[in-house]
Order: C-alpha cells, then sequence, then structure tokens
C-alpha cells in the first residue's frame, strides 16, 4: 500500500540515502495506514497521539507485535536515521524516544505475558570514560523491539562489568558505545578481556557510536560494527544466527 500520509513522505525526504529510504519504505507499505499516522506522530514526539492510537490499534484487536513493528519501531527508524545525520539532535531524540514509551506502556504487559522466548540475549553499554548515552539507547529500543532480550549496563562502564553481566545473564551478543575518541581503547581493552577470560569464542562483540568506524572495528577484532540503530539489529541478528 502506497504511504500517503503526507506528514511521513516529507520525513522520507530526510533519508536520503537511495537503498535506505527503500528499505525504510519497505517497512511502511504492508503496513495499516494508522500506523503511518503513528509512526508520524512518534518522530515529531506528540506522546498523546502515539498513546491514544496504540489504545485504539489494541483496542480493534490488532495483535501487539504489529502495533510494534508496523508502527512504533519503524517510526523509531527514522529518528535514527535524523539522529545519525545531525539533522535532530538529543532533545529531540528524547521527545521521540518519551512518544516510544507512551506507546509501548500498553504493549509491554501484553508482550511479557505472551510467553515467546527472545531471539537472543544482548548486553549493551557505552565503554569506561565515556557518558554519552543516546545512540545506546536507541539501539536498545530497536533491540528489544526486535525481539531480543536485553541488559543495558549504561554510561561509564568497565570491562569486567561487561564480563561479570555475560556471565550473569548468559548473553550471546555485547554491544560497545564510545562517542569520544579518546574512549574509543577501552572497546578493544573489553574484547581483549574477553579474550583473556576464555569468552571470546562464546560471546559475540559488536561496536558503534561517533568514535568507531568499520575499519575501527575490525581493528579492534570486534565481530560487527553498528554505524546506526538499525544495522545494530540487523548485525545482533546475524552474530545470534537469525535469517529473517
Amino acid at each position: 500500500m502506497a504511504i500517503e500520509h503526507e506528514g511521513l513522505l516529507e520525513e522520507f525526504e530526510f533519508v536520503e540515502q537511495p537503498e535506505e529510504n527503500a528499505r525504510i519504505r519497505s517497512l511502511f507499505e504492508p503496513a495499516d495506514p494508522r500506523f503511518h499516522e503513528m509512526a508520524y506522530h512518534l518522530i515529531i514526539g506528540e506522546q498523546d497521539e502515539v498513546d491514544r492510537l496504540t489504545k485504539e490499534a489494541l483496542d480493534d484487536g490488532i495483535d501487539a507485535n504489529t502495533v510494534l513493528d508496523d508502527g512504533l519501531i519503524s517510526g523509531m527508524t527514522i529518528v535514527g536515521v535524523k539522529f545519525r545525520d545531525n539533522i535532530i539532535f538529543v532533545p529531540e531524540v528524547l521527545v521521540a524516544a518519551r512518544a516510544m514509551k507512551a506507546g509501548m506502556a500498553h504493549l509491554d504487559p501484553i508482550l511479557s505475558a505472551s510467553g515467546i522466548e527472545p531471539i537472543g540475549k544482548v548486553i549493551m553499554g557505552t565503554v569506561m570514560g565515556d557518558l554519552h548515552d543516546i545512540g545506546k539507547n536507541l539501539c536498545i529500543m530497536m533491540l528489544s523491539g526486535a525481539g531480543f532480550e536485553v541488559h543495558d549496563l549504561g554510561v561509564d562502564t568497565k570491562p569486567e562489568e561487561f564480563v561479570e553481566a555475560v556471565r550473569e545473564h548468559d548473553a550471546q551478543v555485547v554491544g560497545m558505545s564510545a562517542l569520544l575518541t579518546t574512549t574509543m581503547m577501552n572497546i578493544e581493552k573489553t574484547i581483549q578481556l574477553f579474550e583473556k577470560e576464555g569468552l571470546k569464542g562464546k560471546v559475540k562483540t559488536m561496536a558503534g557510536g561517533a568514535a568507531v568506524s568499520q575499519e575501527l572495528a575490525v581493528e579492534m577484532k570486534a565481530d560487527a560494527y553498528g554505524k546506526d540503530a538499525m544495522a545494530c539489529v540487523e548485525s545482533a541478528k546475524e552474530l545470534v544466527g537469525v535469517t529473517a
């Protein structure tokens, strides 16, 4: 179904890479038009509208996972692209995240009661010395929406804390973020500690954040690099062997 919502169509003008634009459009086109409206209100941070539309969809008997995927996650995907490309900044992301939480307040109890097993367990954290977490938090939202069980270690996370969390939660993937070039080295130190503790073969590592590139991730021996929240989810799925 073609996208006819004028506000949402205008948002696609900010997704300048043709392949990325086509990929995100493919998330929306099969969806009910009500989710185009929901996603638009999420992108611009209107939490009351997201709350209303989520409740209405559930009251109409629409599956909670459908509401999550077609409305909230699709909208947050565009937020992630705009944040990555410096079109919006931290305040706008926080407002969009608040709107998503308004919708999730209706969905979380239903999803928790469904008893569906997670597709994998992921540990996420900003590395030691770095206090930035907006990009990491976007990734966590997207990973949770994709079906992962995510444990957030927050910011300024020591290598030993990553190791302890992997053992405590029996996680398959660790995502590490660094915004500052001065803290990026702590991604490599954490990976080295995994090797020292005999965990490198048991857990896969993802690196991301403004200070990191594909080349640097390879150099630091990370198993994957996530340039944005969408790539983070795709990489996590590949690392746990989920192809769909």
